[in-house]
């Protein structure tokens, strides 16, 4: 997949490794703006059960 899209990006090395940086920053971007917040409320990282019944013995 990596090489099919290499080798579809215009110019040469240097160009083609500043279009990937580009296209791998905006990846990060829309992950963190749009897909994250979306799917957190779906994750269980919030329901924490903390058990109250017994106070720790010194």
């Amino acid at each position: 997949m990596y090489g099919w899209i290499w080798r579809h990006l215009p110019g040469n090395t240097w160009v083609k490794a500043l279009i990937s940086l580009v296209l791998v920053l905006a990846i990060v971007f829309v992950l963190f703006q749009y897909v994250f917040p979306w799917a957190e409320p779906l994750l269980p990282f919030n329901d924490v059960t903390v058990d109250q019944g017994m106070a720790a013995v010194r």
